[in-house]
């Protein structure tokens, strides 16, 4: 029976209080709670469409700034993931999707090597969707970076209703990331990798 992939993670600081549950190998099952509802609805689609299930809480000092919040989910739902990988064995290591949302297409390309670097090529023509600031969601994208160790290629073919935008980037990422963590079993058990380690 295969290992299972499921980790819980809390990371608690003088600005948030963040708690991820999050098991690879779901069905896309998600309860998720930020405080910032735009937010919370692009994280379940990543869990919707990557089939994570995902159990995510965070408090943090909104009455500040979105900021904290959004950056320190990237930092605890990386560092879950990353648990989750445990040594990799065996998983196929790249993935690649592009997703349409109407008018929007975007597209995501991932390699779990261990070595952190964020791509992020999305422009959109509004800088708020509601209260929300579109910037945050590159905050969030570098933080899951350096916490989960990928190069992470995000980049908007085009589109031009913002939400229609960050929505196609979320699945599309989500997918790409399924793909990426997907055991393969024709290398059961092995690094992914000529040097045999992801460094």
């Amino acid at each position: 029976m295969a290992e299972q992939r499921i980790v819980t993670l809390s990371r608690k600081t003088a600005e948030t209080d963040i708690s991820v549950t999050i098991n690879l190998d779901g069905s896309g099952r998600y309860e998720v709670d930020t405080g910032i509802p735009f937010f919370d609805h692009m994280l379940c689609l990543f869990s919707k469409h990557g089939l994570f299930d995902l159990s995510l809480r965070a408090s943090g000092d909104l009455n500040v700034d979105y900021h904290h919040t959004v950056e320190d989910t990237g930092i605890v739902l990386g560092q879950a993931i990353k648990q989750a990988l445990g040594e990799k064995l065996g998983i196929r290591r790249y993935g690649f999707f592009m997703v349409p949302m109407d008018e929007s297409l975007a597209r995501a390309a991932i390699d779990l090597s261990n070595r952190p670097y964020l791509c992020y090529q999305v422009e959109s023509p509004a800088h708020y969707i509601r209260d929300f600031n579109i910037v945050l969601i590159r905050e969030f994208f570098q933080a899951l970076v350096n916490g989960l160790g990928a190069n992470i290629h995000l980049k908007l073919e085009y589109g031009d209703e913002p939400h229609h935008i960050l929505e196609a980037l979320f699945k599309c990422f989500g997918r790409a990331l399924d793909a990426a963590t997907a055991i393969d079993s024709r290398i059961e058990g092995e690094i992914p990798s000529t040097k045999d380690v992801l460094s």
